[in-house]
């Protein structure tokens, strides 16, 4: 009988061979397994069916299930489950890692089993001190750990005290990445459980000042970094890329982060930050996500000259030579992953987010967080505020301080959800938690109708019809026929709007004068100040209640503590994208989704708006806490993948009965996981080679 080395040897030659590779050129039998396709070498290596099953890129999946099946000995196994989600619908997973239950084992798989330091050192399947004995005997890490074994609570609880002892917010995000990089679902579990706590830390503001420092705090790459000098090798790159199931990706440029400007390849913080995000409180899987920075350059002269910036020192590329990296990366996208990889621009200068997603919106999965994202979740809670406010969003007059992604995404978005309402009938009397609202519109308004309610004014005052022609294309729309207004107190006075938005990424631009002339004319104003980070919101929540006399009904972009008036406690709702974004990524990877419709971001609003109830009414906070953001997100999730069902967008069918149940269902859980020795029975682990 030949020896099991041997065995294996020609085993994997055979399946090299299918694959239409030649082994001739392969030194060892190491090198040899390298190459070989994982999934295939670990394949019961019996019975003639096997050999007809074939190389990964073309095996019969369910065949070599069976015999893997066949030859496990004893108990419930992520094998035998079906390859499909109990609710409905599913992607495979064939070595369970993310359909099994939290209680059945899986393999940690990297080209081989992972044990010894090897498998300490992968932050996706590393446990740290929470290896269990068995665990450690199975995958030789006696002697490599301390003998103590602690619970993955214990852990947690040793993170957030080691975390809450740094006093500089830097040094504590710091502290969280580095955790990230070592054990990927502590990371999570820790963020998971105190969002609310750790969520300014992770992204906006903390973020801010990373990004500003990257160079400075990088340690170990993390995400895909494209410069000018990869053009015509952008495929190549996204193969380097270790995890070839990417279903979502964000990504930027770094031209226009957060209120900071042009910080070129420190950018990278963002994508990352998102994605953590996507993961935390969408539940869309790690694996699955891919942060990525292109690199066209810099105008950031501090950058230019700090020795620790890692981007391309050069002025940023403009034009054909931009245009065509950033088609190469688009067409590379779904070479490499398919038509259904979800693309987010994330913080591009508004000359080319506005083109860039006007380019793509038909051709690809994509769609701009700073322009759709922020819009939906301004819409939710413009939507949650109707019940105080009286009337409906058609009833309300619209400034924004701000004419740039952020500020026409919101207007564009209002005047589409003006325009879907339904038909209204004259006097229709309809039931609120504040009295009965009187509704004196009737007959359906268009999208060019709600606009004429809805005013910018940007840098250089009121964006009117006399400015038309010098305006950017995306201002156009709102450019109405009314006298010049040189700044927004003027612009208050003029037009009297009952709803005051702030983009303008310039802090305490909603001054006393202008606060107090909106609150001279209307009872409950409604007041958001949605730049940040903090230091850039129009106004702080003081501010808003104080000069309004306690009448505004506030919420804000960067976070708030509760603030007293008279005795009355008011809650700050923050009008954040995270309520939005994740959801959305949930929605389109369990729905199949093919493109992202308005619709959809107008479904995930609607389903944000919902969350409200009296109990946060009666405090005048319009968006409900982080630490329901999940359940939230699986509302939201649900809510865009019917709309995608419903438009003909989904390609994962039948539909689910229950969506609700079916994207909580599919949400990462990051509690440790079981690990087994290996697939096949008799077989052990391989002790780690030196």
């Amino acid at each position: 009988m030949p020896s099991p080395r041997n065995f294996f040897w020609s085993h994997a030659t055979h399946l090299l061979r299918r694959c239409g590779r030649q082994p001739d050129g392969v030194s060892s039998q190491r090198s040899l397994y390298s190459a070989a396709p994982i999934a295939d070498l670990i394949a019961p290596p019996l019975g003639a069916n096997f050999w007809g099953i074939g190389c990964s890129r073309h095996r019969n999946l369910p065949a070599m299930e069976n015999q893997v099946k066949g030859m496990m000995s004893g108990g419930l196994d992520v094998s035998d489950l079906k390859n499909a989600n109990t609710v409905g619908g599913g992607v495979g997973d064939t070595f369970g890692e993310d359909a099994a239950t939290e209680e059945q084992p899986f393999t940690p798989w990297a080209r081989i089993v992972a044990s010894g330091l090897e498998l300490l050192r992968d932050p996706r399947y590393n446990k740290g001190l929470a290896f269990t004995e068995v665990e450690r005997d199975r995958h030789y890490l006696r002697g490599l750990l301390p003998p103590t074994v602690i619970s993955q609570e214990l852990q947690v609880e040793r993170i957030l005290e080691n975390v809450r002892s740094y006093q500089n917010p830097l040094e504590k995000y710091i502290a969280l990445m580095d955790l990230q990089e070592r054990n990927e679902r502590l990371f999570y579990k820790v963020l998971i459980d105190h969002v609310e706590e750790l969520l300014p830390i992770v992204y906006t503001p903390v973020v801010g000042e990373a990004c500003q420092k990257y160079g400075n705090i990088f340690r170990r790459p993390h995400g895909l970094y494209i410069s000018l000098k990869d053009r015509g090798h952008v495929l190549e790159l996204l193969k380097n890329w270790p995890e070839k199931n990417v279903e979502v990706i964000v990504v930027t440029d770094g031209e226009r982060i957060l209120g900071l400007g042009d910080l070129g390849l420190n950018g990278m913080g963002i994508p990352i930050g998102k994605l953590a995000l996507y993961t935390a409180l969408g539940g869309v899987r790690p694996s699955s996500t891919l942060p990525i920075a292109i690199d066209v350059g810099t105008n950031n002269e501090a950058l230019l000259k700090n020795p620790f910036y890692i981007g391309l020192r050069q002025r940023r590329t403009t034009g054909q030579e931009y245009d065509e990296l950033l088609h190469e990366f688009m067409i590379a996208c779904k070479q490499a992953y398919g038509e259904k990889v979800l693309i987010q621009f994330e913080d591009f200068a508004n000359h080319n987010a506005f083109r860039l997603l006007q380019k793509y919106a038909t051709t690809h999965l994509v769609f701009n967080d700073d322009i759709q994202g922020t819009a939906a979740v301004a819409l939710a809670g413009l939507v949650a505020a109707l019940p105080i406010t009286g009337g409906t969003l058609a009833d309300h007059k619209f400034l924004f301080l701000g004419a740039g992604e952020a500020g026409t995404g919101i207007a564009e978005i209002i005047a589409l959800e003006v325009s879907k309402q339904a038909i209204r009938i004259p006097m229709k009397i309809r039931s609120g938690l504040y009295g009965t609202l009187c509704c004196s519109h009737q007959g359906k308004i268009t999208v060019e109708e709600a606009r004429k309610a809805i005013h910018l004014v940007d840098s250089k005052g009121l964006v009117t019809k006399s400015r038309y022609e010098s305006l950017q294309e995306h201002k156009r729309p709102y450019a109405h026929e009314h006298p010049p207004a040189h700044d927004l107190l003027s612009a208050v006075k003029v037009l009297k709007p009952t709803v005051l938005i702030g983009t303008s990424g310039k802090g305490g631009t909603f001054t006393k004068e202008v606060l107090e002339e909106v609150s001279s004319y209307q009872d409950k104003p409604i007041i958001m100040a949605l730049s940040n980070p903090t230091s850039q919101s129009e106004c702080t929540a003081e501010e808003a209640y104080k000069y309004t006399k306690g009448k505004c009904i506030f919420a804000s972009g960067s976070p708030f503590s509760p603030v007293t008036y008279e005795g009355k406690t008011y809650v700050i709702g923050q009008s954040n994208n995270c309520y939005i974004f994740p959801g959305m990524g949930l929605g389109c990877t369990i729905s199949g989704a093919i493109r992202v419709h308005d619709d959809m971001f107008l479904a995930a609003a609607e389903a944000l708006a919902k969350q409200i109830n009296e109990e946060h009414l009666a405090k005048n906070q319009l968006y409900p806490a982080f630490n329901e953001i999940r359940e939230i997100s699986a509302h939201i999730g649900a809510a865009v993948a019917a709309k995608a069902y419903e438009l003909g967008l989904a390609t994962k069918l039948p539909q689910p009965k229950d969506l609700f149940a079916y994207a909580k269902s599919c949400m990462y859980s990051p509690n440790y996981r079981q690990y087994r020795k290996s697939l096949l029975p008799g077989a052990t682990v391989p002790r780690p080679r030196l």
